[in-house]
């Protein structure tokens, strides 16, 4: 990467795009709407489920003009998903500002592990025990999505839901290697704790991207 490039790629005028595509939201609070989802490169979290690890190495996908991102974007959709990777590795305020300017909702899945940056219209926080979300970052979430990969997961769920707002939804969702297991389990504690709702990861069950 050369000079130029890289100073754009550190202000933000240029990101990794690893791929961009038309779909259906598949998993939490806005499930089965339509949205272009734009997948930004690199990530060091390093969940070992994982269904994109070909995204965690960012020097894998070229470096792409915001600019020409947002036109591509435009074709599709108004709502707009950000994910990884892990996009707040990156600054987001340059993408984000276009968009809106553009009259399209941002969205956001991340981790939290990086600092804060861009405008978002819904942000769904997704935290990792790999790398835990910076403070700052829980307050902004209108959607809290927590994996659960085995039983103590409940646990370290709890412990994410104490520290977002009273705004913010709640959502439990398996991890597709474990879903027949995991999801009765979940069924169950969403019985018995209510402020919790079920995620699934429909998009999977109906075949598309």
């Amino acid at each position: 990467m050369d000079t130029n490039t890289k100073e754009l790629v550190n202000q933000g005028k240029m990101l990794p795009l690893m791929e961009a595509f038309y779909t259906i939201q598949g998993e939490g609070y806005h499930t089965g709407k339509a949205a272009y989802f734009i997948r930004v490169g690199g990530c060091d979290v390093g969940c070992h489920w994982c269904d994109v690890k070909e995204s965690w190495n960012a020097e894998l996908h070229p470096p792409t003009s915001v600019e020409t991102i947002v036109e591509n974007a435009k074709k599709y959709s108004d709502t707009i998903v950000i994910t990884g990777g892990e996009p707040l590795m990156w600054s987001m305020d340059y993408l984000t500002n276009l968009l809106q300017k553009n009259n399209m909702k941002t969205h956001i899945e991340t981790s939290g592990a990086y600092s804060f940056s861009g405008k978002w219209d819904w942000f769904c926080l997704s935290p990792k025990k790999t790398k835990l979300p910076l403070d700052e970052v829980y307050n902004e979430a209108d959607e809290l999505k927590m994996i659960i990969h085995n039983k103590s997961d409940f646990d370290f769920a709890e412990q994410q839901a104490a520290k977002v707002s009273e705004k913010c939804e709640l959502f439990l969702q398996p991890e597709w290697s474990k879903k027949e297991k995991m999801t009765s389990e979940i069924v169950d504690y969403v019985m018995k704790n209510s402020k919790w709702k079920i995620s699934l990861q429909t998009h999977k069950y109906l075949n598309i991207p």
